[in-house]
């Protein structure tokens, strides 16, 4: 299949990307008004308002249908129609930029290295058909995320399991699918490495190829599960009543029998891709690392900042999302994410007042913007700021780290006390 598709012209590949491109918008857009806890009836795919008139079939063409729906404006507002046909729109542009930037320009690569001489190398170009893969579908299931969590301030699970588990599949099949790295770290490019778990400082693999590494594997994928669980611990009535009531949490809703089979299920094929080794192993426990890190750092923010608030700091959806996000870019691009994402929000936060006058912020489409961000500067975000600095602080960056959270929740609680004292 991959060499058939290189068979095709460049300009044959960028109308199929474009048509997939506005097909995934008409899938993102389904997701977005039918995923959501308040579901309207916009979508062409899903059952009409009862006070609107019969659909046609033509409504459920991408982008030309939401010009015949216009006739719903009584029923869904005035311009209901335009957002998601841009969405349409934006997506069959920038798949196929996606792809022009990926994989013909070598925009991952450090500018040295884009010449024709070292993109036309075969291995460059299988490894960048399939970055491209992961972060085109990554970038469908952002925009599906980003516009629920800003229409009602929650990414639903529906859209960040299967987009985790399809990010640890693409791990299982090849380390081949992360983004490329320049070596020397922080001098003139020379060669190419990939941004694997174990980069910037690249120490010996030998025992994650043991039973440690399947071990801390397995935990990471129970950690992610347990996340997913209903574990609230309620300590008003003593320890054992609170033991008691996180048991039967667990199992309240019906769903836990399937998140029990999908923990059991990923046991097994986490410990069968154990087995095979190599790259299978190396990509899926990149993967792994990624997921732990990009959903552990926005948890241990999570937990720190709503003690210290007195109040939830942010929903669980952006635990899950930077989990997913982290899964299919790499635990280095999950962290370089995180804090781009601050600038990307300065921008977003006044535009989405002066549109809409809403002053509550989700975080979730500003993690979104800072992955996306990664990915766009790859080069000039990783091999020219991110891993030189990360390489020289090695393992003091985790106390520092720990530092800036405990720092952070000092800081809210103080601020907590003051609006107390002059707002009560």
């Amino acid at each position: 299949m991959f060499d058939f598709w290189l068979t095709l012209s460049l300009n044959l590949r960028l109308a199929l990307l474009a048509i997939f491109g506005l097909l995934s918008g008409a899938l993102a857009n389904h997701v977005i008004y039918t995923w959501c806890w308040f579901a309207r009836p916009i979508s062409p795919w899903a059952p009409p308002s009862p006070k609107a008139a019969k659909r046609l079939a033509s409504d459920r063409i991408p982008l030309v249908g939401w010009l015949s729906l216009r006739r719903e404006a009584a029923v869904h507002g005035r311009g209901f129609w335009i957002r998601p046909m841009l969405i349409e729109i934006g997506l069959a542009i920038a798949i196929p930029a996606l792809y022009m930037f990926e994989t013909q320009n070598g925009g991952l690569l450090a500018e040295s290295l884009r010449v024709p001489q070292v993109l036309s190398m075969p291995w460059l170009i299988t490894s960048g058909h399939r970055v491209f893969l992961g972060h085109a579908v990554l970038l469908v299931l952002m925009v599906a995320a980003t516009f629920i969590d800003f229409d009602e301030q929650t990414i639903p699970d529906e859209i960040t399991i299967p987009g985790t588990l399809f990010a640890l599949l693409l791990g299982a099949i090849s380390d081949w699918g992360f983004m490329p790295i320049s070596l020397p770290i922080g001098g003139p490019a020379i060669e190419l490495a990939r941004a694997t778990f174990e980069a910037p400082w690249f120490p010996a693999l030998g025992k994650w190829w043991t039973p440690t590494g399947l071990l801390t594997g397995l935990a990471i994928w129970s950690g992610w599960c347990f996340a997913l669980a209903d574990r609230r611990l309620i300590l008003r009535k003593g320890v054992g009543k609170a033991i008691e009531f996180f048991l039967a949490g667990l199992v309240r809703h019906s769903t836990w029998k399937l998140l029990l089979a999908i923990w059991v299920t990923g046991l097994v094929a986490i410990s069968i891709v154990f087995q095979l080794g190599g790259a299978h192993w190396h990509g899926l426990f990149t993967s792994l690392v990624g997921l732990a890190v990009g959903g552990g750092v926005i948890w241990a923010i999570r937990i720190i900042a709503s003690s210290a608030m007195g109040m939830e700091a942010m929903g669980f959806g952006d635990v899950t999302l930077m989990a997913m996000i982290g899964a299919f870019l790499g635990w280095q691009a999950a962290v370089a994410a995180f804090f781009l994402s601050p600038f990307a929000a300065i921008v977003i936060v006044v535009f989405q007042f002066v549109i809409t006058r809403e002053p509550r912020v989700p975080f979730g489409p500003y993690l979104c913007a800072g992955a996306a961000m990664t990915v766009i500067g790859w080069d000039r975000v990783m091999n020219q700021w991110f891993l030189p600095n990360l390489s020289i602080l090695g393992g003091f960056i985790l106390w520092l780290c720990l530092a800036m959270l405990g720092l952070m929740g000092i800081m809210l609680f103080v601020w907590r006390q003051i609006k107390q004292r002059l707002f009560a």
